[in-house]
Parts: structure tokens; C-alpha cells; sequence
């Protein structure tokens, strides 16, 4: 059967997901993890003398999705319309000595069905970690390697005062780590399970319900949560908008590359392969394909962000017309998530940083991004306010007319006595004019070296 989504179509599925994380979020992944929960409630059902030891031996020996006769469970599935039982009824048929009879013995859906979703999460978050060091280690060598190197930095889209391309990475970088510390404190809410039956009063698991409870989740390395959470999803929503999170500061760096990569302005360049095509019909173009991706696929994802919150608004003690949604939803954000961070450890391990060309776009304005520094050259004869009003008539003459910055400055007297030709060119070679940069990224990069994303 071929695929019908951008997730499973051979041809587009390594453009929205990468195959690990396909795999986390897989049929087989997911049953396997409701296996998993079965396996770990009966076995530690029968330590407390609640059900046989050996129909909990038979249970977790047949716990796995390669016993499972899917057949049967899809066919089951279509008749009973319910999204675990069929799941159920084929462990319990994969069980010798009628031992399947104390398969989900005392819980209910949601318990296994939810504490399943965490060990993807956890999985899937595992993943994401892995990705997020990756990425943080090409963005310190960049920031360490370009600290000095001197381009324009730009407010509302224009040019403004220069900076260096090792300070703005350095910035990218305090980013990912207040996300990777995001995830860790998440981490600590997210890792829970649910053993509570059906409406979280535990009423079907004995009077030894805390420890069924206790042991399943241990042995699963979950936590126990302070009661139940079914009709709670604020750690589910917490979990969507961490990703969230991070997904927008990849749309920014993917989007900025992209900018910076314009040809008219042409400061940066994502690696391109041999062979690699950028047209069908342009034979010289060398797109920047998977920051274009990486923009495309997390504006995407904002579209389940924007969703999530929705879950929260449960009715009762169980609402499957809003829990449901959560299937659907957080897979599919990590999916994008981790496709994003794909692309984006490529080009940020080989970005191609074109120097002297950040170097030329410096004087796009003809000197007149300088209009600061030559004010406070002013203010000690003028005074600041005065100073500003001085050079704002000159900037806004030059522009008009087209003249260069320097040669406007010339022509006014209140300037020309005060700085000489010599004074200005030295003031107006903009690429001594990046304040600290280079300075504070030294010391950001000292402080950040402790950091958890950089061990």
C-alpha cells in the first residue's frame, strides 16, 4: 500500500520526519509500548499475590508486537470501534493455559494508552537532546571562530549599527540551551504513568493499589503521580509548547539564513552537495534547500500548537472527543521537530560564512549606518540632543540627494571644525564600530562551557 500522508510517503517522509523518529512514533512502537505496560502491571500483580505468577510469566513472555496475530487485532478492531481492546483480546490470545485471562486485569484504557504516550515522549525526547547538543556544538565553533568577524546588523528589516556574526550566533546559542534546560526541568513532570482504572479512583486494583501502582511504574522507570492526571493534560500541553519553544527559534535561524543568503546580500550559504539540484529548469541555482524545509515544515507544526491547548478542556473524568486529539497531535510535532533539527545540525555543521562579503554590505548605506558613532564624536561640543539634530539634517540631506555620508559631513561647518577627513574616515570604517561583540561572546561562551547542551 502506498503512503497518503507527507509522514509515510516514501518520496516526502524524510522531508517532514527523520526514520528515528518515525520509529518512536510507529504502529509497532506504540503497540509495543501498551505491551510494555500490560508486561509490568501483571508482573507486578502477581509479586503482591493478585493474580497467578504464572500467567504474569506468560503474559510478559508473550508481550511483544511479534506474537501479536495484527490481523486478528485490525479485525477486532473494525468490529468492537475501540482503539485498545482489539489490542488486548490479542495478548490474551497469544497467552497459553488460558493464562490470558488476567491480561488488563484492573485498569482501563486511558492507564495504558497514556503511560504508553510517555515512553514514546521520553523516547522522542531522547532523541531531540541528542540533536540539540549536536547543533549547540556547531554554533559555539561558529561563534568562537567568527567573533570578530564584523557584519550589519538590522532592526524592522533595515540596516542599523554593525555587530559580529560570532555575536549573533552566541545568541542563537543562549537559545538552545534555555530549551535543553526546558526539557530537563519538563522531564521531571513528564515521566509520570497512570495505574488509576477507570475514573482514577483505583477501585478495580485491590487494596494494594498503590503498590500495583508503585511497582508497574518503577519497573517501567516512570514516576508515580501525586493522583490521578486523566482528566489533567496540563504536562501534555506543558510537553507541545517546549517543543514549541524550540521549533521557534529554529524557524528564526532557518528563516535568517535564508535572508542572509539572497543574493543581493549573499552572506551566507547552507552547504551544497555534489550533484545536488537547486531548479528543474535553472541549472545554476544553488537553493537553500533545507533551511527552506526547515521554515516550511515548523510553520507547519504551529498549526498543532495551536490546537493543543484544547485538551486541557476535559469533561469530567475522561473526554475521548478532546484526549483523542493528543494521538494525533504531539506525534506528529515531534515528527516535524525532529526534521527541523535535522536540517539544521546539516547546514550549521558546514555554513559557509562569506567574510568579505558580510564586509562589503558594511557600506550598502554609504557610511550612513556611522550616523551614531559621529553623534557622540559630537556630543562633547554639542551636547548629545544637539549632537542628534546635527547629524539627523546631514543623514536625511544625503539620502535625499544621494550623496555619501562622509561628503554631506564635510559640507557643514558645525561638523568639518570639529572632525577633520581624517577623523571621519576613522570613524566611519564600520567594522571598528561592533562595540563588545567580540568581547561578550568570550564571556558568554566561558559561562555557557559549564552548560548542559555542551556536555
Amino acid at each position: 500500500m502506498t503512503g497518503v500522508s507527507v509522514f509515510d510517503m516514501r518520496i516526502l517522509q524524510d522531508s517532514w520526519s527523520t526514520k528515528a523518529m518515525r520509529d518512536v512514533f510507529s504502529e509497532e512502537n506504540r503497540i509495543q509500548k501498551w505491551l510494555d505496560v500490560e508486561a509490568a502491571l501483571a508482573k507486578a500483580q502477581a509479586s503482591l499475590g493478585i493474580i497467578p505468577k504464572e500467567a504474569a510469566d506468560e503474559i510478559a513472555k508473550k508481550a511483544f508486537y511479534k506474537f501479536m496475530d495484527m490481523d486478528f487485532i485490525f479485525t477486532e478492531f473494525k468490529k468492537t470501534k475501540h482503539p485498545l481492546v482489539p489490542t488486548v483480546r490479542g495478548l490474551e490470545k497469544a497467552c497459553e493455559n488460558g493464562f490470558g485471562e488476567f491480561v488488563h486485569f484492573g485498569v482501563t484504557t486511558q492507564d495504558i494508552i497514556d503511560t504508553g504516550l510517555v515512553l514514546q515522549f521520553k523516547e522522542g525526547l531522547k532523541l531531540i537532546k541528542e540533536k540539540l547538543k549536536d547543533i549547540a556544538k556547531s554554533l559555539k565553533n561558529i561563534a568562537s571562530e567568527h567573533k570578530n568577524t564584523a557584519m550589519m546588523g538590522r532592526t524592522l528589516a533595515l540596516q542599523a549599527l554593525p555587530i559580529t556574526f560570532g555575536h549573533k550566533v552566541a545568541i542563537w546559542l543562549s537559545e538552545l540551551a534555555r530549551h535543553y534546560d526546558r526539557i530537563e526541568e519538563l522531564e521531571k513532570r513528564l515521566y509520570v504513568g497512570s495505574i488509576v482504572g477507570a475514573v482514577g479512583t483505583k477501585a478495580s486494583l485491590s487494596d494494594k493499589c498503590n503498590e500495583v501502582e508503585k511497582l508497574t511504574l518503577e519497573s517501567l522507570g516512570l514516576c508515580v503521580p501525586d493522583i490521578s492526571w486523566q482528566p489533567a493534560r496540563d504536562r501534555f500541553i506543558e510537553l507541545g509548547f517546549v517543543l514549541g519553544n524550540i521549533n521557534a527559534t529554529f524557524n528564526k535561524i532557518a528563516h535568517q539564513i535564508l535572508l542572509l543568503a539572497h543574493n543581493e546580500i549573499d552572506e551566507l550559504a547552507e552547504p551544497f552537495g555534489k550533484g545536488q539540484v537547486g531548479s528543474s529548469t535553472m541549472p545554476h541555482k544553488r537553493n537553500p534547500a533545507l533551511s527552506e524545509n526547515a521554515v516550511t515544515v515548523s510553520n507547519t507544526f504551529k498549526s498543532n500548537l495551536a490546537i493543543l491547548s484544547d485538551i486541557e478542556r476535559h469533561e469530567h473524568e475522561r473526554d475521548g472527543q478532546v484526549w483523542k486529539m493528543e494521538w494525533k497531535l504531539l506525534p506528529e510535532m515531534f515528527l516535524m521537530l525532529s526534521v527541523v533539527l535535522e536540517n539544521m545540525a546539516f547546514v550549521l555543521a558546514d555554513l559557509d560564512v562569506k567574510k568579505e562579503q558580510m564586509k562589503r554590505n558594511l557600506n550598502t548605506l554609504k557610511g550612513f549606518v556611522l550616523a551614531e558613532r559621529i553623534m557622540f564624536a559630537l556630543s562633547d561640543t554639542y551636547g548629545k540632543q544637539h549632537a542628534h539634530e546635527i547629524v539627523y539634517e546631514n543623514a536625511m540631506r544625503g539620502m535625499e540627494k544621494n550623496l555619501s555620508f562622509k561628503e554631506v559631513l564635510l559640507e557643514d561647518e558645525r561638523v568639518s571644525k570639529i572632525l577633520d577627513e581624517k577623523a571621519l574616515d576613522e570613524l566611519m570604517d564600520a567594522s571598528t564600530y561592533v562595540g563588545y561583540a567580540p568581547k561578550l561572546v568570550d564571556e558568554f561562551l566561558e559561562k555557557i562551557s559549564s552548560a548542559k547542551i555542551l556536555n
